[in-house]
């Protein structure tokens, strides 16, 4: 019932809950103003969303959200991603996710990779590289699905194994842009799409620029990789910027007009140059840790795991999944404690979502090529 990102509604929310605004607005009144927000604004907005209110069906919409496959997460559910509540008051109000993935553990080490939808040869190499190489060292790479820098590192990020996240500016049954419908496939399948807008909701210029802070919300770091001047990756790297998070940019020829954004990024100290995936690890990776060689594709050292999560790691097989629940009996662990071992040890690349559950995952040969 209302736009993306309303720092209004935020405070709302905040102040009342989500159960009580809903509820005053399908009554026909205006929730009492926050501290923040001035009560002749707030009835300006109330007015458009009580009209927008009045043709929504909650089980219509929840009912559609279940045939798509996708599931609704809010803030406080366990797969909701925390790192989203540090955009305060524009949070989202929720999450569309549909994929096998689940969203919270894909994002814990996890890298943005975005860029110019007309990319280069030169970017779309250095694009999926970038991602094959991240995914090596499991970390997930989330970008917006779009062509281009997009596309390359999601498919990058896919080729090495490790879960791709896409954020999208619509709803999660409609493939846009359209020639990306296989690509979408291969995510929801190996990894996760997510939205903010609901089923059938269409894509708009205002929902790509409220998309990207998301996009740079839910990792530690932002690499754009090419660039024009207006290009939107740059809209990305503000957010990043704003949150505190690693903003990194790839330098491309002088000539090139598709690298003048990072170029200037670069040159204005805004993001730190880099060149390869050591140097992305570098500045978003723990310290010491996370610059040492890799030893088999894992996160973290098979000896540093405690008692719980080798039990775990060791009730699940190498090549047909198990489902949580018999890998907990095997161990004779509860629900919540093998989920959570489970989501840790995903996370840190021992093990991967099945069609059918867990399983040990196996490191990939890199495509020639």
């Amino acid at each position: 019932m209302a736009e993306p990102g309303d720092p209004a509604l935020g405070l709302l929310l905040d102040e009342h809950g989500a159960a009580a605004v809903w509820q005053a607005l399908r009554d026909g009144g205006t929730p009492q103003p926050p501290p923040g927000v001035r009560p002749q604004d707030l009835a300006k907005r109330a007015a458009r969303w009580r009209g927008r209110a009045a043709g929504l069906d909650p089980d219509t919409l929840l009912g559609a959200t279940a045939e798509l496959g996708s599931r609704l997460i809010v803030p406080g559910d366990p797969g909701w991603p925390t790192q989203l509540d540090q955009l305060g008051q524009r949070r989202p109000y929720a999450l569309w996710v549909r994929g096998a993935h689940d969203l919270r553990h894909a994002c814990l080490r996890s890298v943005a990779i975005v860029g110019a939808r007309a990319a280069s040869a030169y970017g779309l190499h250095v694009a999926a590289d970038l991602a094959w190489g991240l995914g090596q060292r499991s970390w997930a790479v989330v970008s917006g699905g779009a062509y281009g820098i997009d596309s390359a590192a999601h498919r990058g990020s896919l080729a090495a194994g490790a879960p791709a996240v896409a954020v999208l500016a619509c709803g999660l049954d409609l493939a846009y842009p359209r020639g990306n419908e296989n690509l979408f496939a291969d995510i929801a399948a190996r990894g996760a799409l997510v939205s903010e807008h609901p089923p059938g909701a269409p894509p708009s210029r205002h929902g790509f620029l409220v998309r990207n802070r998301i996009i740079a919300a839910l990792t530690p770091g932002t690499v754009i990789v090419e660039a024009g001047l207006r290009s939107g990756a740059l809209n990305t790297a503000r957010h990043g910027q704003d949150l505190h998070r690693a903003v990194m940019a790839v330098p491309g020829p002088i000539t090139s007009a598709l690298s003048a954004g990072c170029h200037r990024l670069l040159r204005d100290g805004a993001a730190v140059c880099v060149t390869g995936t050591d140097d992305v690890v570098e500045q978003v990776g723990r310290i010491g840790a996370d610059l040492r060689p890799e030893h088999g594709g894992t996160a973290l050292d098979p000896d540093s795991l405690d008692g719980t999560a080798r039990r775990v790691l060791d009730a699940v097989p190498d090549r047909a999944c198990a489902g949580t629940a018999s890998i907990a009996q095997t161990c004779g662990l509860d629900l919540d404690t093998a989920l959570s071992s489970l989501g840790l040890l995903a996370a840190a690349g021992f093990i991967e979502r099945g069609p059918s559950g867990w399983r040990a995952r196996r490191p990939p040969r890199r495509p020639s090529g």
